[in-house]
C-alpha cells in the first residue's frame, strides 16, 4: 500500500512522516509520535477525548485524517507545557481536583483552551458551552467548569 509523506509541526517541533491514506490524527500522534496523552475515545467524535489544536482550532482527531494535517501546526495536551510549568489551564484542572479517571482531561483542556482564546467576554453559561462536545463519566462537570472559570477570570 502507498504511503503518503507528511510534513507537520507537533508542539513546536517538526516532523516528516509517512502515513497510510486511511491513518486518523489520533493514530499518528499516539502510534507514530508516541504522544498519547491525546485519547482514542469512541472514534467517531462523539466524546472529545482525542481533541487537539489543529492551526489553533480544537479538532476531534479522531475524524481528521493525518493527510489533512501535512503542513499544519498541532498542539496536544503534552504541547501546553513550557519550561517544566504546566499551563494554567492544566493548573486549574489541577488545583480545582477536576481531574478524576483523566481520560476526558487532554481534551477538555484543550477544548477549553481554544474556547477562552476565541472568546474573551464570558458570560456563566459560556463555561459549559465551551465543553460541550466533550463527556465525563466521572466528574459531572463542576469542577471542570469551576477550573475554566479559574482561568477566564485570571484567578
Amino acid at each position: 500500500m502507498m504511503k503518503h509523506r507528511l510534513n507537520l509541526r507537533v508542539n513546536k517541533q517538526d516532523f516528516e512522516v509517512f502515513v497510510k491514506p486511511k491513518t486518523t490524527l489520533v493514530d499518528l500522534l499516539r502510534d507514530e509520535l508516541g504522544l498519547t496523552g491525546t485519547n482514542k475515545g469512541c472514534g467517531t467524535g462523539e466524546c472529545g477525548a482525542c481533541t487537539v489544536l489543529m492551526n489553533g482550532n480544537a479538532v476531534n482527531s479522531c475524524l481528521v485524517l493525518a493527510v489533512e494535517a501535512d503542513g499544519a501546526e498541532i498542539t496536544t495536551i503534552e504541547g501546553l507545557a513550557s519550561e517544566g510549568r504546566l499551563d494554567p489551564l492544566q493548573q486549574a484542572f489541577v488545583d480545582e481536583g477536576a481531574i478524576q479517571c483523566g481520560f476526558c482531561t487532554p481534551g477538555m483542556i484543550l477544548v477549553a483552551k481554544d474556547f477562552l482564546e476565541k472568546n474573551p467576554q464570558l458570560r456563566e453559561e459560556d463555561y459549559k458551552t465551551a465543553i460541550s462536545g466533550n463527556l465525563c463519566r466521572c466528574t459531572g462537570y463542576v469542577k471542570i467548569v469551576k477550573a475554566i472559570k479559574k482561568v477566564a477570570e485570571g484567578e
